[in-house]
This record gives C-alpha cells, sequence and structure tokens, in this order.
C-alpha cells in the first residue's frame, strides 16, 4: 500500500494557517492513481478477515429473500413502482391486478452498470420520463418510456441530477432539470453554476430552455441557484420553484432555504416574459408546501420551532393557520377529499393527523406503531392517498387511506424474521443537558455486562431525520450478538427547526459532542465498552465520526466512515460545495470560518496519536462528496496513527454516494463492515 507524498499547502484565511499536506489528491488523475492500489490493499485485508464470508453470504440470503419495492406513482389508471429482486431496481407498472416490468436498466449495455435515478409518469400514464446514469453518478441523460411498447429514447437532457420532472397536464412534454456540460477551465465551485430546467416536448429534439439566471427578469436568481418548474394537476396557476441551499429528494417536503413563485399558466406561452410574483421567501421558513385551488398550504417553522400549518391565499394574500405547533415536528400536508392530511414526527416516530378543509377538530389517524412513512402520495383522483409504512421489525407495507387505513397487498410481507430482535429507546444526555434520542437494536436477552460488540451510528445535518425503518441487512451483524444504535444527534430533524440549529455552523460542535455522549452513554448503560464499540457516520455522518475519532480516539476501537465530509474548509470549492456553504459554513466570513474548524476532523488529525482502526470509503463517481475527501482523511492518518491499527480506504472504482449502486455492491459493503468491525471489537457469533 502506497504511503501518500506529503507537499503542504499553507493557507492564511482570517490570521489562520491551515496546513494541507495531501491538497494535491484534489487532482483527479493523481487521485485515481494513488487510491486505487488503496482499494485493492483495503480489499485484499478485508476479503481476508474470518467472518467476512460468512456475513456476505447472509447477506445475499436476507436480500435475496426479501423483495424491495420502493417508489410508488400513480397516473391514469396505473400505478408504478421500482422492484428490486436482482442487482438493480426494475420499472413495473400494475394495471388492475397484474404487473409486468416496463424497464430494466441492467438491459442496457456498457462499462459500468445502469440504474434508474428518477421517474415520473405523464398524467395519463403512457409515457415516463426518467433519469438514467451509470456507475452511481447520478449525473443522467433523461429518457421516454412507452409504457406500451417498452420503446427507451434519449433526449438532449444530459446531467439531470436533480431532475424533479414536471408534466404538461396534456402529456405533450415535460419541464426538467439539468446542470451545464461541466467547463474544464473554470474551478471545481463554479461547474454547476447555473443550472436551467428546460421543457422537453414529445416527438421534437431539441428542448426550450425555461427556467434560468437572466432568462426572465421577474425571476431573480443567484449563480448556484437552482430552478424547478411545478405544474399542478388543476388551476390557472404554474409555480417556479429556486433552491437556494442543498436539496434532499422532494421539491415539496423536508426542504431547505427557497423562494416559489406564481404566474399565470398563460405564461407557458412565453417563459422569457411572463410575470412572476413571489409567494414563499425564505424568511417564511417554509419547509414543505401544496397547493389545492387557490390555497397554498404551508408547513412553516417561522414562530414555531416544531412548526405549524398555515393556509396562504393566492388571491388575496390572507395567511390563517390550521395546524398550531405542538410538541410533535409537522414533516408535510396533504390535501386528500376533503381533509387535510399531516405527517407528523415525534421524537423520530411517524403520526398522522387529519383536519377538515372546511375547518373544525384535529383527528388522530391510526398508524402502525413505532415506525416511519417512507412514502406518501394523494392519489390523482384527489379522494385517497398511498402511505408506504415501515418500522425496524414490519417490512414495508403500502396502504390506501380514503378516511380508513387498508393494506392493499402491492408490498408482499418480508419472510426475514426480526422476531428475535428487541428494540430499546433511550435518552442519551449530552454534557449540557440536552436528551439525545438512541434507539438500540440487538437480540432479545442480552446481557448488559459491557461485553457485547457495538456499531452506533449518527447524521446529524441539514434537518434530516435517519429513518426508522425495515433493514435485512441489519439482521447478520444482529442475530451474530452485535449490538447496533442510532443516535438522533442535534443538526438532524427529530425535533424540528429548534434541534437543527443547535446543530447548525457556530453550534455544529454539538453534533459531534452528541455523538461521544451517545456512544459513552452506551458504555455506562452496560452495553459495551470502548474496545468494543465502533462508530459509523456516512456523507455528512462523516462530521460526527470523524470528529468523534480526532477528539476521543480512546472511546472507540474503530470508526466506519463512509462517503464522508471531513476535510470542510476545503468542501466549498469541490463542484457540489457551494450549495452546502449555508449548513456547514464559508470562507468568506470570519464566522463561517470557524464553523468550518469545527467540523473539519481532516486538520484536526495530530502526528503520533494512538488512532482507533479506521475504514474510510469512497465512491470514485461521487457527485455530492468529492472522492478527494475520504481519500485525504485516509492519507492523513495512515501517516498520523501510532496505534498500528489499520487505516484502510475501500474503493468504489464503479460507484458514487451509495445512491445507484446494485444489490451486489451493497452487500459487499455491509460486509466489509461487519467484519471490519467483529474483528476489532470481538464479535465470534456463529
Amino acid at each position: 500500500m502506497t504511503t501518500a507524498r506529503v507537499e503542504t499547502v499553507v493557507d492564511t484565511v482570517f490570521g489562520h494557517q491551515l496546513a494541507d499536506p495531501y491538497r494535491w489528491l484534489e487532482n483527479d488523475p493523481e487521485l485515481r492513481e494513488w487510491a486505487l492500489p488503496q482499494g485493492r490493499a483495503a480489499e485484499a485485508h478485508l476479503t481476508g478477515l474470518p467472518l467476512r464470508a460468512g456475513l456476505l453470504a447472509r447477506l445475499d440470503e436476507v436480500t435475496r429473500d426479501g423483495v424491495e419495492i420502493t417508489g410508488f406513482a400513480m397516473a391514469g389508471d396505473r400505478v408504478f413502482f421500482l422492484r428490486q429482486d436482482a442487482d438493480v431496481p426494475v420499472l413495473l407498472v400494475r394495471e388492475g391486478d397484474q404487473e409486468r416490468t416496463v424497464l430494466d436498466p441492467s438491459a442496457i449495455e456498457g462499462d459500468e452498470h445502469s440504474s434508474i435515478d428518477w421517474y415520473e409518469p405523464s398524467p395519463d400514464g403512457r409515457l415516463v420520463a426518467c433519469g438514467i446514469s451509470r456507475g452511481g453518478s447520478e449525473m443522467g441523460v433523461v429518457h421516454v418510456l412507452d409504457v406500451a411498447t417498452g420503446e427507451l429514447t434519449p433526449t438532449r437532457l444530459e446531467r439531470s441530477s436533480h431532475g424533479f420532472p414536471s408534466w404538461l397536464p396534456d402529456g405533450s412534454g415535460f419541464f426538467c432539470h439539468r446542470y451545464p456540460n461541466p467547463d474544464p477551465a473554470l474551478p471545481a465551485d463554479r461547474r454547476r453554476e447555473d443550472s436551467a430546467t428546460w421543457l422537453h416536448r414529445i416527438g421534437q429534439d431539441e428542448p426550450v430552455l425555461a427556467l434560468r439566471r437572466g432568462h426572465n427578469l421577474t425571476l431573480p436568481m443567484d449563480p448556484i441557484d437552482r430552478p424547478y418548474m411545478l405544474l399542478p394537476e388543476s388551476g390557472e396557476l404554474m409555480f417556479a420553484l429556486i433552491s437556494h441551499e442543498a436539496a434532499g429528494q422532494s421539491i415539496t417536503e423536508e426542504m431547505s432555504r427557497f423562494s416559489l413563485y406564481a404566474a399565470p399558466r398563460s405564461g407557458l406561452a412565453d417563459l422569457a416574459t411572463c410575470q412572476w410574483r413571489k409567494v414563499i421567501d425564505p424568511s417564511d421558513g417554509v419547509v414543505a408546501h401544496t397547493v389545492h385551488g387557490d390555497t397554498l398550504y404551508v408547513v412553516t417553522h417561522k414562530d414555531a420551532p416544531r412548526h405549524q400549518v398555515q393556509a396562504w391565499s393566492l388571491t388575496d394574500g390572507t395567511r390563517r393557520t390550521v395546524v398550531p405547533e405542538s410538541d410533535r415536528v409537522v414533516m408535510g400536508a396533504k390535501v386528500v377529499g376533503d381533509h387535510l392530511l399531516v405527517r407528523d414526527i415525534d421524537a423520530g416516530t411517524a403520526r398522522m393527523r387529519r383536519i377538515p378543509l372546511a375547518g373544525g377538530e384535529i383527528e388522530e389517524v391510526p398508524l402502525p406503531v413505532g415506525g416511519t412513512v417512507l412514502q406518501w402520495s394523494a392519489h390523482p383522483d384527489g379522494k385517497s392517498a398511498l402511505i408506504v409504512f415501515s418500522s425496524w421489525t414490519q417490512s414495508p407495507t403500502a396502504y390506501r387511506y380514503d378516511g380508513e387505513l387498508s393494506d392493499t397487498g402491492w408490498i408482499a410481507p418480508s419472510c426475514v424474521d426480526f422476531g428475535d430482535i428487541e428494540i430499546t429507546q433511550l435518552r442519551a444526555p449530552a454534557r449540557d443537558g440536552a436528551l439525545i434520542p438512541l434507539t438500540v437494536l440487538h437480540r432479545k436477552g442480552l446481557p448488559l455486562d459491557g461485553g457485547n460488540p457495538t456499531l452506533m451510528t449518527g447524521y446529524g445535518s441539514y434537518g434530516f431525520l435517519l429513518r426508522r425503518s425495515f433493514n435485512p441487512r441489519l439482521l447478520p451483524w444482529l442475530e451474530r450478538g452485535g449490538v447496533y444504535a442510532l443516535a438522533g444527534l442535534r443538526g438532524g430533524g427529530e425535533y424540528g427547526r429548534e434541534w437543527h440549529e443547535a446543530g447548525l455552523l457556530l453550534n455544529k460542535e454539538n453534533t459531534i459532542t452528541d455523538f461521544i455522549d451517545c456512544a459513552a452513554h452506551l458504555v455506562a448503560a452496560g452495553y459495551t465498552r470502548p474496545e468494543r464499540l465502533a462508530g459509523d457516520g456516512t456523507s455528512a455522518g462523516g462530521i460526527p465520526s470523524g470528529g468523534a475519532l480526532v477528539r476521543r480516539p480512546d472511546l472507540f476501537a474503530a470508526m466506519i466512515m463512509q462517503v464522508g465530509v471531513f476535510n470542510t474548509t476545503r468542501m466549498e470549492f469541490s463542484e457540489n460545495g457551494p450549495v452546502n456553504a449555508p449548513e456547514f459554513g464559508s470562507q468568506t466570513t470570519e464566522d463561517g470560518l470557524r464553523a468550518l474548524l469545527i467540523t473539519d476532523s481532516y486538520l484536526r488529525v495530530v502526528d503520533g496519536v494512538d488512532y482507533p482502526a479506521a475504514l474510510i470509503t469512497v465512491g470514485l463517481n461521487d457527485p455530492r462528496v468529492a472522492a478527494w475527501e475520504p481519500a485525504k482523511m485516509a492519507a492523513r492518518l495512515q501517516a498520523a496513527t501510532a496505534s498500528g491499527r489499520p487505516v484502510l480506504l475501500r474503493v468504489e472504482e464503479h460507484g458514487g454516494h451509495g445512491i445507484g449502486s446494485t444489490r451486489e455492491q451493497r452487500n459487499a459493503l455491509m460486509a466489509d463492515i461487519f467484519a471490519f468491525v467483529a474483528s476489532r471489537t470481538g464479535l465470534v457469533g456463529g
């Protein structure tokens, strides 16, 4: 395994000397040249671990026996969904009681596997717009699928990450977002500037520009803003949504800072000159929205840290509260029949309520206990909704809700049995007195003698909530006697805006110390002890896991850091960096730099420290976290540690951030993680 050479670059920012010994790894050809041998060395180490073969076999078994069904969409008399019972998810359509496959991306030839990033059927269900990318890159090409014939036609729309398509009501075309082709002459942090939404008309080759900075003077944008078109199924208005920060998997719920503009649909005739008017400003604190007639229902944290639902008139501008703030966190709202259906989170657990549109008492909608809503969609007929629910021990179930909850039978129950697994909800005391929700899974009858190999994970950014849902890949770890814990760190969404802000920017130290304090609580409660404890974090979860590693290396036997954020003082200079600056900070201000220095674990690595064993993963096609961040962290830890414990860089040459990975890739990753943690914590279960 090649030790990375040191070529230190020192930046002086607001009087701080930032020494970066591996800046050269930010150069892609050199990164690959160094990382690929690292990946081969990691593979040799991991495949040689004693439990790895058995864990992989068991992972293959539990995922083969359980079919994953996700991503439902309803159009016309058809129901579409993704099903994974082979290597990648395929798109199916259900008509009545009959199901058939309409798109199998594994049949697409190429050097890397293809996967469906997103899809959206036309209103009548005859056509499907879909983004298809290779190697987990998420930067796919937009295709149009003819549902009847299976014909798949590529369009001119490429780099369609965050596509969020919206069809014209007559199905004659759709709007879709795309990033510009990267200009190698531009610095990385400018290559996604001025992204745009385009109108693709069926039967025409060239798309038409719809939304972009400078295209319409009544729609102001900054270079990093991303514009999207929204066309409700009814009404006389169209909407332009301008996302100002890093976005998630929806542009209607769990939103970061954005603006929303409205214009008459007649403006579709000339989108360069139509008159847009702002209806939602970032200062309104809106995190979810839905349109019904001339009413805009919004979920807002303004003057309500755990969120409230308001109804805003799109005609006279009046606003009224329809669901006031409570102990729950309101996540979203949809109109179903003559009621407004409201989705809540109570300390991470899904709840649901409804209120008559005409006004009246708020009523509880019974849901199964102790889980999460994976998806909910109002049916196009407006009379019912689809709710997909899951919990730690209940595999996903697709329910129809029309005033009552009934199982559609569309998802068969998994035969993977968690009946021997116990779930305990703890509140771990943080050092400042806050109580951090901590969920612990283990075999029933587990002795609290401090001797249990334990893997604890956390995230704590963007106000995002890690789902408490069914995951058969946990079973091979749990059934061997391992403990799995999930910490609801500040910076996440367990308790709404106040919980997010408590781990935001200059408060980000809380995210890291919460992770440490939750780990210490597991030790104090008798679940484990430091030499049997491993931490884990993915993506922005690299901030608490990497931060804990450099602050309390004595508390962990191993640390797993998957496609993680480590070098935040440099992150804003990557392609995806600028949109993340509002969450983590920026070198452009002194306070922004102070926030970045809290989270930059790479700069906090100290030579000669006995660091725990570390498994760091990277995807060379990652569009979210630049591959050089995990690579630089691995290089720095390998050079600095004095413990003699392994520091491995696991390289996915044909993978990205994990989205779009094949089943084989996912199972191999989990087998490597469990085997590595087992080897460092003493797990020997049969």
